[in-house]
């Protein structure tokens, strides 16, 4: 069995160790975002192993049974030789014992990696909407939200907009459990999923520092949505719906004398009675209503900190967020066979960024203060080159939400691609070949008005154009072959 003193010599050394393959890890650059989320979660298991390791150490040298005394007493005293040398015993008895036990260096647990399996659990980490960390999949939660009561029933599009936004939900709805669970769930999620996607930043601390601005704000009553105005004003209308015995507000007059005839009122009028009260007195009315609608208000503060924290946790995710929202409008423009060549493309696209960045580590860096397009060699085409193709001039299209495109072939191409196709829907027109060139939305709606004008005035009217003959070989329109024939002429 090894010493105190040696278990700590080793605790010590385990953590220089991990320290060492931290800042190794940091000063390797990862190559795309796969390899970068594998990193973080390397560097964030080296960081849970030190604090583990250093809370044992901080046991070892508490040394609450003395055993650590007792060790240095031993090496240390009149018969340290003695000491030594029978601990040199244990170690070649224990070597004799077992011969080919195999002895691996610290160093070398460090410097083993398995990449295949770091790359299944990082696949498995994540589900195939979320695409390794990069969106958001709140499918989930946004089903919850549009089964709760009296709320506006949006798009899955739209939520993405609106989740952290608790303005619009009334405080009726608030006040349900379902909505609770909503909250509950959509917390839970934000934090694993900040959790997968940055495993290195300190969310538990936000999470504190939320909380203490929040519980100050809330002491004075400026939390947003929750103010305790309502509570402090004195409303004369408001205090003769409120029932003292029952410690209830009512909201209507109707409601209110209905209950005062029910056997719940008569029994907790009984009771108050009991104790002694004879008589409610509009002071004692106003005291017992504001205690009463206060605890109430002090009630709904988890509900409040909860959406406190969604709110902070949407703004830490807002860059995967925007990613989300521009992920989900071009799926809506591709059919099945085109995600899934996307989603191919998309693993394409990650080797391929990964290559080049491995090629860019091997050359200089490029000298490029004008920001040039790079040609087929990797570096910056001539600057004449960039003038003749007018590169640096900007074409907006206000139908594709202002989307500035450089050069005149970039703009071309983008009639026909999913921004401007998706752009074209929303205003409930086709994307065909008569709208090119049209970037303005009002120049879209009157082209297509004159369209839709110019097709009613070409449509085939059966009784100017279709003919008919009769016996005697006569050529007459559907409307006079008709009148003829029920006049019996013919």
């Amino acid at each position: 069995m090894d010493s105190i003193l040696e278990l700590q010599r080793r605790a010590h050394e385990e953590l220089e160790r991990v320290e060492q393959a931290i800042v190794e890890e940091r000063v390797t650059k990862p190559k795309g975002h796969k390899e970068k989320l594998i990193q973080d979660h390397r560097v964030n298991q080296f960081l849970e192993r030190i604090q583990t390791r250093s809370q044992y150490l901080l046991d070892l040298y508490k040394d609450e049974d003395g055993s650590r005394k007792a060790d240095i007493r031993a090496i240390t005293g009149a018969s340290d030789f003695t000491e030594f040398y029978a601990r040199l015993k244990d170690i070649k008895d224990y070597h004799r014992r077992s011969p080919n036990v195999p002895v691996e260096p610290m160093e070398m647990e460090f410097q083993h990696r398995d990449p295949e399996r770091e790359e299944a659990a990082l696949e498995n980490m994540f589900s195939g909407e979320e695409g390794l960390g990069r969106y958001l999949d709140l499918h989930a939660s946004f089903e919850q939200y549009v089964n709760l009561k009296d709320v506006n029933k949006v798009n899955y599009l739209k939520y993405l907009d609106i989740f952290d936004k608790f303005d619009t939900v009334p405080m009726d709805t608030k006040r349900t459990a379902p909505y609770q669970a909503y909250l509950e769930d959509l917390q839970k999620y934000l934090e694993g999923f900040c959790s997968r996607t940055q495993p290195l930043f300190d969310l538990t601390k936000v999470r504190k520092d939320v909380v203490q601005g929040f519980n100050a704000d809330w002491e004075i009553g400026s939390v947003r949505g929750w103010s305790r105005a309502t509570y402090d004003e004195q409303d004369d209308e408001a205090a003769e719906l409120f029932c003292l015995p029952c410690e209830k507000q009512f909201t209507k007059k109707t409601v209110y004398t209905a209950h005062l005839t029910g056997k719940k009122h008569t029994r907790a009028a009984a009771a108050l009675l009991a104790k002694g009260v004879t008589s409610i007195t509009p002071t004692l009315r106003s005291a017992s209503r504001h205690e009463t609608l206060l605890a109430a208000h002090n009630k709904m503060k988890p509900i409040a900190l909860a959406e406190r924290l969604i709110k902070d946790l949407a703004r830490i995710l807002s860059a995967q967020r925007d990613d989300t929202r521009e992920h989900v409008e071009r799926k809506q423009t591709l059919t099945t066979d085109e995600l899934v060549a996307d989603a191919n493309n998309e693993d394409d696209d990650n080797v391929v960024q990964e290559l080049d960045e491995e090629e860019e580590e091997e050359e200089e860096k490029i000298y490029n203060p004008l920001k040039l397009p790079l040609g087929w060699d990797g570096k910056p085409i001539p600057y004449w080159l960039y003038k003749l193709h007018g590169l640096g001039v900007e074409y907006p299209c206000e139908i594709c939400g202002n989307y500035v495109y450089m050069g005149r072939k970039a703009f071309d191409r983008h009639f026909q691609e999913w921004r401007h196709a998706h752009g074209m829907r929303c205003l409930g027109i086709p994307n065909t070949r008569h709208f090119h060139e049209i970037t303005l939305i009002e120049d879209a709606y009157a082209l297509w008005e004159r369209l839709k004008s110019g097709s009613k005035s070409e449509q085939f009217k059966a009784d100017a154009m279709e003919e008919f003959e009769d016996a005697d070989g006569n050529v007459f329109n559907k409307k006079t072959y008709d009148d003829l024939k029920r006049q019996g002429l013919l």
